[in-house]
């Protein structure tokens, strides 16, 4: 067994913070797995060695797209740019492409795209509505893997499957949520069941011979890497670079411990059902959710229960001045404008975590 260093602990998440539930009751009986994350004094990696992958079985309640978004969409344009330039617009598969929204739009670009995932619930032929495995017997020029290594329990072993399905050849084009940022920014609210993994820029570096480049997206808040498939390997511990994990990461959930102003949340996606969870737990729940995925309107918060409220539903029920908890400071100037800033936000994290 690897030896390990535990970082942090938190018990009880619900496994699946993307899904949306029908009832309340549905919702905070929802399935629920613990957290330890540990760094890998083998390897360096992360991840939460408590994680149990038979429980993760994703279908069409599964709600993760964020493209409803102007700035979002923006986000995927960047990123449209660099995997034009790094990739070009040969054959490309994209594995878990989810919803299909970032797949659409390089079709319409171009892009000789194809993509594989269980959660799709579009009609788009280019589409595969599986896991991407061998099996398939399909290859491609690039290969494009957008917030999906993080689900994935052994992520070099499935970046060695990607190699061999490929014909031993390719470029990948990896985008995750950075480490650094949720620890620089003491991001409590950014851990989840669903991610076994949590990676560095540093990680890609030892896990790849050929990085063509790399860089930071979203505010800081993903990272990316475009590398060669060949030249994947087992990474090794560096000891000159541990994890710097702070041991204060629930200093600013600990300030919150019996507040109990009226307060709405901005954004019911992940960061907001694990800010809510973890407030509900410190003693200063959250009244409202608010979110502009049509998808998640009317349905319920897994863990807490809490009904999604679409901006014009939960408008009319805050007075002026309550507070919004922006779950996501990218999008602040955006929520201002959609309630005629008339409140008072607290960004997640910037003004949240000083």
């Amino acid at each position: 067994m690897n030896k390990t260093r535990e970082l942090y602990r938190v018990d009880q998440l619900p496994i699946f913070q993307q899904r949306m539930y029908a009832t309340e009751q549905e919702a905070r009986a929802c399935p629920r797995g613990d957290v330890q994350l540990v760094e890998d004094l083998e390897t360096g990696l992360i991840y939460n060695i408590a994680f149990r992958y038979e429980l993760m079985e994703y279908d069409e309640h599964y709600q993760n797209e964020q493209a409803v978004s102007p700035l979002f969409m923006k986000h995927l344009d960047t990123v449209a740019h660099i995997i034009e330039h790094s990739l070009g617009s040969r054959t490309i598969i994209e594995v878990g492409c989810g919803k299909g929204i970032f797949l659409e739009m390089l079709l319409a670009k171009g892009f000789d795209i194809m993509g594989c995932d269980p959660t799709y619930q579009g009609t788009n032929p280019k589409v595969i509505k599986q896991y991407f495995t061998p099996s398939l017997g399909i290859k491609a020029d690039g290969i494009i893997l957008r917030h999906v290594l993080e689900h994935i329990q052994d992520p070099v072993s499935f970046l060695m499957m990607l190699k061999e399905a490929n014909g031993g050849a390719g470029k990948i084009y990896i985008e995750v949520p950075d480490l650094d940022w949720i620890c620089q920014n003491q991001a409590w609210f950014d851990v989840y069941y669903e991610h076994v993994n949590y990676f560095r820029l540093s990680d890609f570096y030892r896990m790849f011979d050929t990085v063509y480049e790399g860089g930071r997206l979203f505010g800081e808040q993903y990272l990316y890497v475009v590398a060669e498939l060949s030249s994947i390997r087992k990474p090794e511990y560096v000891s000159s670079n541990p994890v710097d994990f702070p041991s204060d990461f629930l200093l600013t959930l600990e300030c919150e411990k019996e507040k109990k102003e009226y307060a709405a949340i901005w954004g019911g996606a992940s960061k907001g059902v694990i800010f809510a969870l973890l407030k509900e737990r410190a003693g200063s729940p959250v009244d409202m959710v608010i979110d502009i995925n049509p998808a998640k309107q009317g349905k319920y918060l897994p863990a807490t229960g809490l009904k999604v409220l679409s901006p014009r539903e939960a408008l009319s029920i805050l007075s002026d001045g309550a507070t919004i908890f922006v779950m996501n400071s990218q999008y602040l100037n955006e929520i201002r404008e959609m309630s005629d800033d008339a409140f008072n936000y607290i960004e997640v994290p910037q003004n949240y975590t000083k």
